[in-house]
């Protein structure tokens, strides 16, 4: 008899037969890379921590130069750059596509520029009404762009008479027993913020709108700019010599030879390629906003200087506040609109 399996009772169940040595292989565990190779992951681990040394390294060396940058000129250059910029392609892309887009942009720095002036002012003891102030700046700033001409110079002479006569009938009511002095200070000072900032920047917006201007303007920024990277970076590098202690303590002569190279190279490129023009206009063009931007941020530091402040406001993180970006560009409005009235028939 079997039993339940098949087998008879009592007998040895088969033997299998032993196994081969493929067989024993084959029932292992199939190795992988790391244990084909198993010095691969020691050479990753190796590599991956070589780099974050370089990494970190470079970094310490770029935030300790960065750093030293930020001692000798008070800016943040990281930021100054980036800022700098978005500013740059907004500007550019509003002065290129579309002309009201660039009036805005225009209108928003004049506005920003007379409120961190006046509250620069306020802050040093003057009187400045900061409201019509803003109001008729406003009104002066368009005036450039969507009036005639010489119906403009009658709308700069209401503004400046405006806001003047606003500053007395102010005192009269306060009757706060400010001398006669100061009185009078704070009535030039008034004529003098709208002269500043919305009548040059309402200078820009008729340069704006002539045939062509888009590129004039564009242009004498371009300089303007040119001339500050220029001076900020000779000054940097091999500076000296200063250019104006009293006044600006950090410009130096080194760093001015630096700005007029940048600015003639400029002038002279941007006339040939840009405003059709031939070189020596172009010269003439870069020399004159050279004088212009430099007079201007010369003279926006003595102002500084004479508030007690280093900058206007910081609302430009690198750059101070707007103001401080417009010292040299505002001035240069004027000598941009002389000479395009000089050159742009050689253009034709």
């Amino acid at each position: 008899m079997t039993d339940a399996s098949g087998d008879l009772p009592g007998s040895e169940p088969p033997s299998l037969p032993p196994l081969t040595r493929r067989d024993a292989s084959s029932t292992r565990r199939t190795p992988g890379a790391a244990d084909q190779h198993p010095d691969f992951q020691s050479h990753v681990r190796a590599a991956r921590s070589e780099f974050e040394n370089q990494v970190a390294q470079k970094r310490a060396e770029f935030e300790e130069a960065n750093e030293r940058i930020k001692q000798r000129t008070g800016r943040n250059l990281i930021l100054a750059i980036l800022i700098g910029l978005a500013i740059g392609a907004v500007l550019i892309a509003s002065l290129i596509f579309w002309k009201p887009v660039f009036v805005l942009f225009a209108l928003g720095a004049a506005i920003l520029g007379i409120f961190e002036f006046s509250r620069a002012l306020i802050g040093s003891g003057r009187k400045v009404d900061l409201i019509p102030q803003l109001v008729i700046g406003t009104i002066l700033v368009l005036s450039g762009f969507f009036v005639g001409l010489w119906l403009h110079w009658v709308v700069v002479f209401v503004a400046v008479a405006l806001v003047i006569v606003w500053r007395l009938l102010a005192q009269m009511f306060a009757r706060d027993g400010r001398t006669y002095g100061d009185v009078l200070a704070d009535v030039l000072i008034a004529g003098f913020i709208q002269l500043y900032v919305p009548f040059l920047t309402s200078l820009c917006l008729i340069l704006l709108r002539q045939d062509g201007g888009e590129w004039w303007v564009l242009a004498f920024i371009i300089i303007a700019v040119a001339s500050d990277t220029g001076a900020y970076a000779t000054g940097l590098s091999f500076g000296k010599h200063p250019m104006a202690p009293k006044i600006s303590p950090k410009k130096t002569w080194e760093g001015f030879a630096g700005a007029a190279l940048a600015a003639l190279i400029a002038g002279v490129l941007l006339s040939l390629f840009m405003l059709g023009l031939p070189w020596w206009p172009g010269l003439i063009l870069g020399a004159v906003v050279l004088g212009t931007a430099t007079a201007g941020d010369l003279g926006e530091s003595m102002i500084k200087r004479d508030l007690g402040i280093k900058d206007m406001s910081s609302w430009l993180p690198g750059h101070g506040g707007v103001l401080d970006r417009l010292d040299s560009i505002l001035p240069s409005v004027v000598a941009a609109l002389a000479l395009y009235y000089a050159f742009a028939p050689l253009a034709a």
